[in-house]
């Protein structure tokens, strides 16, 4: 199978050639890993086997985070969410912002497979809203709440960039 990989925002009309339709945002997936999800913290990795940093991009909008494999620990609560990258680029080395220990979950229960949605139990602040508007930020987990028995946990990070609707030529 062919991989395509691009660094364009997706958009779309839907169809509509005069460009009078609204261009909307398309909706992108990143999967994660944590690794012990009552670590009291951590940068949250690709998967099991890919320890890279989950890294997204500036004016990212978290809409949901789904847990696809629970933790083993028995009461096992994580909080996910982000530390800005505020400086770096190719061959340079990369300085950290303020990290934001439950921006995208909070104390969200992480034992079996569920999601987390807007405004529902276990939503962070940031759920909805503009992540960091000028950075690049790597996603990042600690325990969720007191006496927590972690475990990892896989799971899926549903979001967009917010662009307020501008189109391309």
């Amino acid at each position: 199978m062919t991989l395509a990989t691009t660094s364009s925002l997706w958009r779309s009309t839907g169809g509509d050639s005069t460009r009078t339709a609204y261009a909307g945002s398309m909706e992108m997936v990143a999967q994660f890993y944590v690794a012990n999800s009552s670590s009291t913290s951590a940068n949250v990795a690709v998967s099991a086997t890919n320890t890279a940093s989950v890294i997204l991009p500036a004016n990212t909008v978290v809409l949901r985070v789904s847990i696809t494999t629970g933790s083993t620990g028995a009461n096992s609560t994580a909080n996910i969410g982000f530390t800005p990258i505020t400086g770096g680029g190719p061959g340079q080395p990369i300085a950290l912002g303020t990290n934001v220990p439950a921006a995208f979950t909070n104390a969200a229960n992480v034992v079996a497979r569920t999601t987390v949605n807007i405004g529902g139990t276990g939503g962070g602040a940031s759920l909805g809203n503009v992540a960091n508007a000028t950075n690049l930020i790597i996603v990042t987990s600690a325990i969720g709440g007191a006496g927590a028995i972690g475990g990892p946990v896989t799971g899926l990070i549903s979001y967009y960039v917010a662009d307020n609707g501008q189109q391309n030529v």
